[in-house]
């Protein structure tokens, strides 16, 4: 008896490790992995790194730069696979739509805490008397009547836009500038050179916060939220990804990262490197994320994931 549930036994424990491996190795259709980036340094650091990891399981990634709208839409028509950039509370009322029509699904834990989004100004013009988001309007001949965004249909220039036709802390008058990310810091490098005043839109993690002295506006809880636009970033997906990929799925809600590591990663991007490249090189210095991040993941076709990536990264 004790020899045939031995046998049992082990009957038992090969048809679980085979399923699980089964599970763990995605279908053919999953291997294509599409990412979102909506252009900022930031978004562009983080889909390099799990572009760069997904790559060393087999996978094929893949970065599609379009705007917030057009970015959730993609999702919503399942021509998106993941975006790691969704920036709480200032997104929240483009998505909400989505989440609540079940078209999105966001994972539950942030995959960055302690990031920031508001109004900046450099540090000269905030020792000069800009501190707030009411002290604006009291110079408006300085900066030009205008507050530089980013590009057009930003979740953050629509907030500044909501502010300036509400004529909210005086700021009727002034003129919302859209461009780009870069756009907008070629704009603030200018005026710093020139020690000129402007006041734009900042965020952290971002090199912007080491690169150059900027100070934040207090006063803009009820536009960006408290505690200077303090912000979580989670991940979206379509809500059917995690039962027809499991595996990629995993990795992506093991991602998680710190505002320390993306400025880094961040900062030879802004100097033109390509993100992966970026990417890959910092994963060569801090392999050690790695660990966590591979966590119950394999390769594409069920074998080690943490070996294949770690050799990965060392021959790039």
């Amino acid at each position: 008896m004790k020899q045939v549930l031995t046998k049992a036994g082990c009957a038992l424990a090969v048809s679980i490790a085979l399923t699980s491996a089964a599970y763990a190795a995605d279908p053919a259709a999953c291997r294509n992995v599409r990412f979102a980036d909506v252009g900022w340094t930031d978004i562009a650091a983080t889909t390099g790194l799990a572009t760069t990891v997904f790559a060393g399981l087999g996978y094929h990634p893949s970065t599609t730069i379009a705007s917030v709208p057009i970015t959730f839409a993609g999702i919503k028509s399942k021509q998106i696979d993941v975006f790691l950039g969704y920036w709480s509370p200032t997104m929240d009322p483009m998505i909400n739509p989505f989440v609540k029509a079940g078209q999105i699904k966001v994972l539950a834990a942030p995959n960055l805490t302690g990031a920031k989004y508001t109004l900046a100004v450099p540090d000269y013009v905030y020792n000069s008397g800009i501190k707030s988001f009411a002290d604006i309007q009291k110079y408006a001949d300085k900066l030009g009547g205008k507050i530089y965004g980013i590009e057009p249909g930003n979740d953050g220039n629509a907030l500044i836009d909501k502010m300036i036709k509400g004529n909210q802390f005086g700021l009727g008058k002034f003129k919302l500038v859209e461009s780009s990310e870069a756009g907008m810091l070629v704009a603030v490098n200018k005026a710093v050179r020139n020690k000129q005043w402007i006041v734009f839109l900042g965020w952290e993690p971002h090199p912007m916060n080491v690169q150059m002295k900027i100070d934040y506006l207090s006063g803009g809880d009820d536009v960006f939220g408290p505690n200077y636009g303090e912000a979580k970033v989670f991940t979206a997906m379509p809500p059917d990804y995690a039962a027809r990929c499991p595996n990629a799925a995993k990795l992506v809600s093991n991602l998680k990262f710190t505002t320390d590591l993306e400025n880094h990663v961040m900062v030879p991007i802004v100097n033109k490197t390509d993100p992966n490249k970026a990417a890959a090189a910092w994963l060569k210095q801090n392999p050690q994320v790695l660990d966590q991040w591979l966590s119950g993941v394999t390769t594409i076709d069920g074998k080690d994931g943490l070996s294949a990536v770690k050799a990965y990264v060392a021959s790039h």
